[in-house]
């Protein structure tokens, strides 16, 4: 909630799983949130330019942490895909949108 003068004011402002888009709780001690910092051509940290991600504690719990930063980095283009990552995940895509016959 905002002010007249346009600060914000609330107490607790609840975060979001960057993976599972569920809402955080606040006694979600296993949760995590950093930031990815993003660099130049040259491999050099840009200063205050950065991407924040947070993570429920259920999916830390799950072990899907590693996968859920790898897929949202390609998605966000930080990171590319190596040659069989590529193929792997054009096959699985083509594979899903395969019609499926019943017998």
């Amino acid at each position: 909630m905002m002010n007249e003068d346009g600060q914000l004011v609330d107490l607790y402002i609840p975060r979001k799983c960057s993976a599972t888009n569920n809402l955080i709780p606040a006694k979600d001690h296993a949760s995590v949130q950093f930031n990815i910092g993003n660099i130049d051509d040259n491999g050099v940290y840009i200063q205050g330019d950065y991407k924040t991600v947070a993570f429920c504690g259920y999916l830390r719990k799950m072990g899907g942490t590693d996968q859920a930063v790898n897929r949202l980095m390609v998605k966000e283009k930080v990171i590319k895909l190596t040659k069989g990552e590529r193929e792997e995940k054009d096959k699985r895509e083509e594979k899903e949108r395969a019609p499926r016959h019943r017998k």
